[in-house]
């Protein structure tokens, strides 16, 4: 199978790394606006570059997977659309409502697949913890607690560009919120502080945020985020039941230390980073990806679970800026 890889920053950086191992994987394409950043990550990886990212469409690719910057996802899901290729795209679609319908409806006039990068499906914790709700050991759900806290801040000027705090950052823990559940989000309470750098202001982003949410059942659910954690990359899931407690993301590298006099002690190396602390994840989410392509299995994630999670990332924004609890009902869906 030959593949083309477009845009070869940090995470096609490791995509690239990780399809040029993959035993199906024959021939990797890599393609980047700036040729010479294609020609070295090919050169490290035995990829093939490409002159530009325009021939990635001409050279005769199987399928594409998207990791370039996030203005640029929705027009080369459009171009792989039409040209009858299955595409892995890294979240999100794009960063407001209608570009991510219009992109979703290329690809299904076209019949194609859309793949979406949510990695957390495919890592270990998330897993076992959706089969144990499914299996009803934790009893009735009644609380889920979502947590994402990254180490430091982004540079200054990825803020403007990012769709801010929600979109960027908690989507994730809004689309495995509901993939673990298996339930909806009725409405939603969000709020947002911009006390730390002026470089937050700034860009109308707030630095830490919180948002209760309301399932379809009756489940409160919380998810909160920040960029500045620097105790470390502290990604958990929280599930709590009428029989019993689980959580995910808690083990020797949680970046938490215990004020308990016999709890567990700091850890000596807490995650760093989110390609660490979900390297095998992003792995298997593109093991899954080929396997849709060679027709082994059915798509993971397909387009609409982004739209999902954009949503309630769009009612918590507004749940923000105008300091209400806001029904999903009011969000568009297309």
């Amino acid at each position: 199978m030959r593949i083309g890889l477009i845009g070869t920053g940090r995470i096609g950086t490791f995509h690239s790394a990780a399809l040029s191992r993959h035993p199906d994987v024959t021939s990797l394409v890599v393609a980047d606006a700036d040729p010479v950043r294609a020609a070295d990550l090919a050169a490290r990886t035995g990829a093939v570059p490409a002159p530009s990212v325009d021939d990635v469409f001409t050279v005769g690719v199987d399928a594409v997977v998207i990791t370039a910057a996030t203005a640029a996802h929705a027009e080369l899901i459009g171009r792989a659309a039409r040209a009858g290729l299955p595409v892995f795209c890294e979240k999100p679609i794009a960063l407001d409502l209608p570009g991510t319908l219009a992109a979703l409806a290329e690809v299904e006039a076209a019949g194609t697949v859309l793949q979406l990068g949510f990695q957390r499906r495919f890592d270990a914790g998330y897993v076992k913890a959706r089969e144990a709700v499914r299996a009803g050991r934790l009893g009735r759900l009644h609380t889920v607690r979502a947590i994402t806290s990254d180490p430091a801040p982004p540079p200054a000027a990825y803020l403007p560009l990012s769709g801010g705090l929600y979109r960027d950052c908690l989507v994730h823990d809004f689309d495995v919120l509901r993939w673990v559940t298996g339930r909806e989000v009725t409405q939603v309470y969000a709020t947002g502080s911009d006390a730390g750098p002026a470089m937050f202001r700034e860009a109308g982003d707030v630095d830490t945020a919180a948002a209760v949410l309301t399932l379809d059942d009756g489940t409160l659910a919380t998810a909160t985020a920040t960029r500045l954690n620097g105790a470390g990359y502290d990604v958990r899931m929280e599930l709590a039941g009428e029989l019993d407690q689980l959580a995910v993301g808690l083990d020797d590298r949680t970046p938490l230390t215990s004020a308990e006099p016999a709890g567990p002690p700091a850890p000596g190396k807490p995650w760093p980073g989110f390609l660490e602390r979900f390297a095998a994840a992003y792995e298997a989410e593109l093991a899954a990806f080929v396997a849709v392509v060679r027709g082994e299995r059915v798509n993971p994630c397909d387009g609409r679970e982004a739209l999902h999670a954009l949503r309630i990332a769009e009612a918590c924004e507004l749940s923000r800026r105008e300091r209400r609890p806001v029904p999903m009902a009011e969000i568009a869906t297309g």
